[in-house]
């Protein structure tokens, strides 16, 4: 069985691939063809991750699922949340002479300087859509942001999320644990049962 996943992020194809064991042919955007991006146009991470999935669908018809992941910080009421992956390019606070993976994490730094409640979760929704029918999963990890950043693995905003019951960040991690607690590994879990690999 191919399935396709409906991104463009090399990190997030390889952490699915070894999610799923191999089992299936995963292809990433490029492997199945497609050049471009997808619109990402709504204010929730439900609707943006169907609507990239309904988007290659219709495209490639071919199944396909998609995933919107957002980092939602209490202080910051639930902010970087569906803007995550542009946190640095929006709002009076941006950092343009910044790499963005760099900018997003300065500007949350920056704004969560000061402020004892450091409460955060990482929230996933996976989109997939088997012969037109389409279905979601969720995936939550809860944790604190730390004041500064550890680790060099991982992307995103992993080298200053310290998930629940851990020490070290997620890109402190190697991907075999990070995997087994993440909100993507959780969604992906879900994905996996589904599919019944």
């Amino acid at each position: 069985m191919n399935l396709i996943f409906a991104t463009n992020n090399l990190h997030k194809l390889d952490e699915i691939r070894v999610l799923t064991h191999n089992r299936i042919r995963i292809l990433g955007l490029s492997e199945a063809g497609f050049q471009g991006e997808i619109p990402e146009e709504y204010p929730t991470l439900e609707q943006n991750a169907s609507q990239k999935a309904w988007y290659i669908y219709n495209r490639l018809n071919q199944n396909c699922f998609a995933d919107d992941t957002g980092l939602e910080v209490e202080a910051l009421d639930g902010a970087p949340g569906v803007y995550s992956a542009r946190f640095s390019r929006i709002g009076e606070l941006q950092y343009p002479e910044l790499d963005v993976t760099e900018g997003n994490i300065k500007k949350l730094l920056a704004m969560l300087e000061g402020k004892t409640n450091r409460r955060a979760r990482f929230r996933t929704v996976i989109s997939i859509i088997v012969e037109g029918q389409e279905t979601q999963f969720e995936g939550v990890v809860n944790g604190t942001i730390a004041s500064v950043e550890s680790g060099t693995r991982g992307f995103g905003y992993d080298p200053v999320f310290v998930p629940d019951g851990e020490t070290r960040t997620f890109a402190e991690m190697n991907i075999g644990k990070k995997n087994k607690i993440s909100h993507r590994g959780v969604a992906t879990n879900k994905l996996v049962d589904f599919l019944n690999l």
